[in-house]
């Protein structure tokens, strides 16, 4: 029996469909500058989004953006007028990057859709700004008395917000490119990620990676944030991680109950917060600055996980075991009286901050799979069972002890009474 399509064109439908496929491109692999998706963006969307200056080019027609354009163009005729030829070394900028231009594009999701003039002269200016804007803060001869970000405060605030949103990024190759441009103008002996290390090491109590090794496994970074995540992660070596049976661990007061004793790892030996340790009965946690731009950073470095095809969830996991761990204002003190974190807002803020940060995340691999096991387990001991219903009912605590005692004495009191009477 054949079937009736009722109002159906099957050949014009069939061809409609098929011409939408052939216009929808697939990712390209090069890609690794995205879109917030907004399932994400619905929990703060303000962290996601430029304050003053747009980067690359998702913001770049951003009415409330256009007042630091002209930041830009002061940046950049800066930079190129240290040149002999200041027209000619823009001219080789252009050039550089018009080689690049069909790789660059390739690394935004959605697709650029702006004229290539457009979108090269957005990859120079902003690439350019950049650049002089790393070579001004370690340089202080280089600014000037009207400079337009390092004597105004709230605007270097404002770039570190900026600077760290995945919608505001530009390929790290281009600001390679045009670094090597113009790097020789300089006399200068730091690398652009060294040269953009120091100007984000306040974000985190860690020391600037300095070693050939690391600098150069940095250099493969696909732009600022990944840079950011990477000199974050680089040396870890926790390989091991699933989804499959990992627990939650309990919250920093209650591993308190049971015993365990929270140290903070020292920052000048170490440099990955994702250094987490327990042994006997000791866990060490390396120190962790919570400031106004702490939940831009990590949120974008969430989002760039998430996005980013193949990509290991290691700070994504991190936001998990700090909610663990952080439930209520006491955990955080506990946290804040070993130094473990360093806390710029107030507590209920703070508290909030780590409670929020994972929501609506998928973790396929989760870093700390181990470590929970070990906390867990120890949990689960007699002992610390234990010392834990001791320590909650009062037992423990200076008052109960005296409480017990006395309750000691006077049963042996009454004992001894008792029998005298007989």
């Amino acid at each position: 029996m054949s079937r009736l399509h009722v109002g159906i064109d099957v050949g014009s439908l069939t061809s409609s469909l098929l011409g939408k496929m052939s216009k929808s491109p697939s990712m390209s692999s090069r890609c690794c500058i995205f879109e917030a998706p907004q399932i994400l963006k619905r929990h703060n969307e303000k962290a996601y989004i430029p304050d003053a200056f747009s980067i690359g080019p998702f913001h770049h027609d951003k009415a409330r953006l256009k007042d630091t354009e002209k930041v830009k163009l002061e940046y950049l005729h800066a930079l190129i007028n240290r040149s002999p030829n200041s027209t000619q070394k823009l001219g080789e900028m252009i050039e550089d990057i018009a080689e690049v231009e069909g790789e660059a594009r390739g690394c935004y999701a959605p697709p650029i859709g702006r004229p290539s003039n457009e979108f090269a002269e957005i990859l120079v200016l902003d690439g350019c700004f950049i650049i002089e804007l790393f070579l001004r803060h370690t340089n202080r001869e280089l600014r000037d008395m009207n400079d337009p970000v390092f004597t105004i405060s709230f605007m270097l605030q404002l770039l570190y917000h900026d600077l760290c949103l995945l919608e505001n990024q530009m390929p790290w190759f281009v600001l390679e490119r045009l670094f090597h441009t113009t790097s020789h103008l300089e006399n200068l002996s730091l690398s652009l990620v060294q040269l953009a290390l120091k100007f984000f090491d306040h974000i985190f109590q860690s020391i600037p990676l300095s070693s050939n090794k690391s600098l150069e496994c940095l250099r493969g970074s696909k732009h600022i944030l990944d840079l950011l995540r990477n000199s974050l992660i680089f040396s870890t070596t926790n390989t091991e991680g699933d989804t499959h049976g990992w627990q939650p661990i309990p919250s920093a007061g209650i591993l308190e109950e049971v015993g365990i004793k929270f140290t903070r790892v020292n920052s000048i030996l170490n440099s990955n917060i994702l250094d987490i340790k327990f042994h006997n009965g000791v866990l060490e946690i390396p120190p962790l600055l919570i400031q106004e731009t702490t939940e831009t950073v990590f949120r974008n470095l969430i989002c760039f996980e998430q996005c980013q095809p193949d990509c290991r969830p290691v700070i994504t996991s991190y936001a998990i075991l700090f909610d663990n761990l952080i439930n209520t204002a006491k955990d955080v003190n506990i946290l804040l009286e070993k130094e473990i974190i360093d806390n710029w807002l107030n507590l209920e803020d703070a508290t909030r901050f780590f409670n929020k940060l994972f929501l609506d995340t998928y973790v396929k691999e989760y870093y700390f799979l181990e470590f929970n096991k070990q906390i867990n387990s120890y949990c689960r001991g007699y002992w610390p069972s234990l010392r834990a219903y001791l320590v909650r009912n009062y037992i423990l605590t200076p008052m109960g002890i005296v409480s017990q005692v006395a309750a000691f004495i006077l049963n042996v009191c009454t004992v001894f009474q008792t029998f005298f009477k007989k």
